[in-house]
């Protein structure tokens, strides 16, 4: 029977002895753990950039929200100051002078002897400055008429009074003019005679409104 004699044997247990060897073994699994961990941080790169994008997305959402939310809020302010003026203007309209209710008060006022000659309306507005709570400001209002009349009466002057009186109780001036000092005799001249040789005087009398503030 022929011997068989395996010349590479040698060298078949030393290959097959590094082929198990436990440091290789340890190498391929650093290697693979290695690899498994580049995988997961790559993955974990990639999850915070989309976070981030995300973020990035809310952020530009919650500024544009922002931006319409400031602009309601301006909107809203010009609509209280446009509502503010228009409430102001419709107060003064219908709190205004009527020159008409005036001289329709002043054809009632009647005295023997004398007539009305002229008559003239002062109106004064003053500003107030607003507050911080109103920035607008107010007006106050200051209105006075003078009335020019001549007392050509039998004893010139006489008159002067009970025309002051009627003015002053008429129901226009009553409900208008101040309680105090609402009509004031201005002047009064002298005695002077008239192209028709009769005697009279003029006076002028001033009626005070009450100051409004608008």
């Amino acid at each position: 029977m022929p011997i068989r004699i395996n010349l590479l044997a040698e060298s078949q247990a030393a290959e097959e002895l590094r082929r198990h060897d436990p440091v290789k073994r340890m190498i391929y699994c650093g290697a693979f753990l290695v690899a498994l961990m580049l995988v997961w941080s790559s993955s974990l790169r990639l999850e915070a950039m989309l976070a981030k994008k995300e973020v990035g997305d809310r952020q530009t959402l919650i500024q544009s929200h922002t931006n319409e939310f400031n602009r309601i809020l301006i909107d809203q302010r010009s609509m209280a100051v446009f509502k503010e003026k228009m409430d102001a203007l419709k107060k003064l309209t219908n709190s205004r002078f009527l020159q008409g209710n005036l001289l329709n008060a002043l054809q009632l006022v009647k005295v023997d002897g004398v007539q009305m000659t002229r008559m003239s309306v002062n109106q004064e507005y003053f500003e107030i400055a607003g507050t911080r709570a109103q920035t607008n400001g107010w007006v106050r209002e200051k209105i006075v008429v003078k009335i020019d009349a001549r007392d050509s009466s039998p004893n010139p002057g006489d008159q002067v009074n009970k025309f002051k009186e009627a003015v002053a109780s008429e129901s226009y001036f009553q409900a208008m003019l101040n309680k105090t000092n609402g009509v004031q005799l201005l002047n009064l001249s002298a005695s002077q005679v008239g192209p028709d040789g009769k005697p009279f005087v003029t006076f002028t009398l001033e009626c005070n409104f009450p100051e409004h503030t608008r």
